[in-house]
């Protein structure tokens, strides 16, 4: 039976600032359509990790194959959700504009700029807020408004960095639920980083645990829950309560065996 090659290939990557290393030695690979999270605690390099991954980052040494070619620069397959979504969204701009920007900078045509932006705001339930500007709208709302973005450029690969951070429970939950969501609705495949250890194992397929100075996976953890995730059924299952308890316990042993301070400097 053939293989299903993957779609995102990293090998011995390693990434250096003067003589700190941040990075080292990290090999993976993420399938296609699949949810792969990489979590870890701050300090671990994740974000540095998530730049290497996505072209923003040139690494020291290693490589990142995106379907077989090298990544130089973020590929055109790719959207980015940061976790500081009121920076990433332009306060001039209307909501239907900020949505609307990566397609009209890469020539979509008019009439579809429309179509894909109305529906990608009904995706997220922001119809109504279209002509509002990113002031206007509470963190949540904000953040729905990237991932908005995100969907209306189709992207294969969709890249999140800890984008639920700053909001609160309920709108974390409801985020978490929309993104599983529009990921089966579009067969994307999603990398996600967060330090949060019970949404690392709702959210995903895989889980990547992280450790710090210098950072390098140190497991990777299968998440053998239903496909169907429910915020209060799916957090009852013993399962969950397993694998919460097993990706916990290898982030706070890796912690416990540092071996040398961090540098918060150039670490993220």
């Amino acid at each position: 039976m053939t293989q299903t090659p993957p779609i995102l290939h990293v090998d011995r990557l390693a990434k250096d600032y003067g003589s700190f290393r941040a990075l080292d030695d990290i090999t993976f690979d993420v399938a296609p359509g699949e949810f792969f999270t990489i979590v870890g605690p701050s300090g671990a390099g994740k974000t540095t990790l998530l730049r290497c991954l996505t072209g923003l980052l040139e690494p020291t040494s290693g490589t990142v194959e995106y379907q077989g070619q090298a990544v130089d620069g973020v590929p055109r397959e790719f959207a980015v959700v940061l976790q500081d979504y009121s920076r990433s969204l332009l306060p001039w701009f209307s909501v239907e504009k900020n949505v609307a920007l990566p397609l009209r900078a890469h020539g979509v045509a008019k009439a579809e700029v429309a179509e894909r932006t109305a529906r990608a705001l009904a995706d997220v339930g922001l119809r109504d807020a279209a002509r509002k500007h990113p002031g206007e709208l509470s963190g949540g709302m904000q953040q729905r408004a990237a991932i908005a973005r995100a969907i209306a450029y189709q992207p294969e690969v969709l890249v999140m960095d800890e984008p639920f951070a700053s909001v609160d429970a309920q709108t974390r939950a409801d985020l978490e639920d929309l993104v599983l969501t529009l990921r089966e609705e579009f067969g994307m495949t999603v990398v996600f980083v967060t330090h949060d250890v019970d949404e690392s194992v709702y959210l995903s397929d895989r889980v990547a645990v992280v450790s710090k100075s210098p950072s390098r996976i140190t497991t990777v953890v299968d998440i053998d829950l239903p496909r169907q995730r429910d915020q209060i059924a799916t957090k009852e299952l013993p399962r969950f309560s397993q694998l919460r308890s097993e990706v916990f316990a290898e982030i706070r042993n890796r912690v416990r065996d540092v071996d040398g301070p961090t540098s918060p400097e150039y670490v993220i």
